[in-house]
């Protein structure tokens, strides 16, 4: 039997998972929205509340709940890409991939930002949409909107030439970034241990075990306790 493509967007799954954005590693979070500045003074205070009252539900795991708030939100404001946003989001998380794109269009045609096109390629990637994952990754890479968006970018499109069989591919794509010493904190810093665990779990897969020992001992010398990164190297020994 195929395997069965896997979201990226999080990493601390089990071994056949791998972390991604923004997207299929192992499931650490897509970026939260922020609500849009101007929400409360286009729709008022009880609006801009149950949007951020979405997002507190979401940022918890509390898929269901978020849910629940942001459908209702989304018939009352069709036209706000905040919502649409954090719905695209959240279906994501619950692996409700069509609704999930749906709700994403609709966020980068209301707002122009390609900041979820990742998580978009990502959708597409795992309903084995494998042209349109890859037309939202040229699109992307095309736009080239910023270096994070760029790294979660990657991570989903080396996921794509994997799951199509093109190991080799998917490393050389994330080879010439991830392999670089870390450098900063933050978000960059968490944007650079997604990619060395990405590129890690490649090189396991592709019978590289000495790389990917040498991979996923930099993310754990950076954080012992990042995604599942501890069990991996205890099944390298």
């Amino acid at each position: 039997m195929a395997r069965q493509p896997r979201a990226t967007g999080g990493l601390a799954r089990s071994r056949s998972a791998r972390p991604g954005p923004a997207g299929g590693l192992a499931r650490s979070k897509p970026p939260r929205p922020a609500p849009a500045r101007g929400l409360e003074e286009a729709w008022g205070p009880r609006a801009a509340a149950r949007l951020e009252q979405a997002a507190r539900a979401y940022a918890e795991d509390r898929y269901g709940e978020a849910l629940r708030l942001l459908r209702r939100l989304s018939s009352e404001l069709p036209a706000d890409p905040a919502v649409k946003e954090l719905l695209g989001l959240t279906f994501y998380r619950l692996g409700r991939w069509e609704e999930a794109v749906r709700a994403l269009v609709s966020h980068h045609r209301l707002s122009g930002s390609y900041d979820q096109f990742p998580v978009l390629a990502d959708c597409y990637r795992a309903m084995r949409r494998y042209e349109e994952s890859q037309a939202v990754w040229d699109e992307l890479r095309k736009v080239s909107p910023g270096a994070a968006v760029m790294a979660e970018g990657r991570i989903v499109e080396a996921e794509l030439l994997a799951d199509q069989g093109d190991l080799r591919g998917a490393i050389k794509l994330l080879e010439a970034t991830a392999s670089r010493p870390g450098r900063g904190g933050g978000e960059r810093k968490v944007g650079q241990l997604r990619q060395w665990y990405a590129l890690a779990d490649l090189y396991e897969r592709a019978g590289e075990l000495p790389r990917a020992r040498e991979l996923f001992n930099r993310v754990a010398a950076e954080d012992p306790y990042a995604y599942d990164v501890r069990q991996r190297l205890g099944a390298l020994k």
